[in-house]
């Protein structure tokens, strides 16, 4: 067996992606913690909620007794909205209660995205605007410009787990931009590990989405970027 990434993840929607994962990388290690969940939301003071220290500290006390060697906030929506300081500082936390090293999906989409070398994107968020307005405003501090920013407006991630292979393409697809040089899709509710590789055929160019680049993130602070197929062009990429 190779790394063991902890992933902690609130509530249930999509968590059959690591284990999914797992079998597709064979020597990786995806422990799940589902952290709480108090009101399933995407609306900012839920998400503030969500991504609280106190439930975090308790999630990552639990990874630390699975023994994990980095530890993942698998939550886009539950990072980015304490901005990037908040989320930095989050990170921080979670490290500090899991003794290991850690980060998030929002920074988890930021590494990659400079992984590939690229500058400009367009973004496929499912959540309602003004929450998704919030990420790509993240992406700016990190110096990505966002070429596009669509919003499906999906009030809980129970809904987006209901999303099936047509959906979830058939959505990153409309909402591509001709400038964009990848697509962006930042929810971990979103089941999308099985149809990585039919997104970017779909699209012709990288797709990145927040279960992938959690696992591809984990495995980064943990030194490990050899490349992977059938995770999409991200994990196929060795660095730079």
């Amino acid at each position: 067996m190779g790394h063991t990434v902890g992933i902690l993840y609130p509530g249930r929607s999509a968590e059959a992606d690591y284990p999914a994962m797992e079998r597709l990388l064979g020597d990786v290690g995806l422990p799940v913690v589902h952290t709480l969940m108090r009101e399933d939301a995407h609306r900012v003071d839920a998400l503030l909620d969500v991504g609280g220290a106190d439930v975090l500290a308790s999630g990552a006390r639990e990874l630390r007794a699975l023994g994990v060697q980095t530890a993942m906030w698998a939550c886009t929506s539950g990072s980015f909205v304490f901005g990037w300081d908040g989320a930095a500082a989050q990170v921080a936390g979670v490290s500090s209660a899991a003794g290991v090293p850690a980060s998030s999906t929002s920074f988890a989409f930021v590494n990659p995205v400079r992984h590939l070398g690229l500058r400009r994107v367009a973004i496929a968020a499912t959540y309602p605007e003004d929450v998704a307005s919030r990420f790509a405003a993240f992406l700016r501090c990190a110096g990505i410009e966002v070429a596009a920013l669509s919003c499906r407006g999906i009030v809980t991630a129970a809904e987006v787990g209901t999303l099936g292979r047509d959906d979830v393409l058939g959505f990153a697809a409309a909402n591509d931009h001709p400038d964009a040089e990848a697509v962006l899709v930042p929810d971990t509710a979103l089941h999308t590990v099985a149809w990585l590789d039919d997104l970017e055929e779909r699209l012709g160019k990288p797709v990145l989405t927040a279960n992938q680049v959690s696992v591809w993130e984990g495995l980064r602070i943990a030194g490990d970027t050899t490349p992977r197929a059938g995770l999409g062009t991200l994990f196929r990429t060795e660095a730079a």
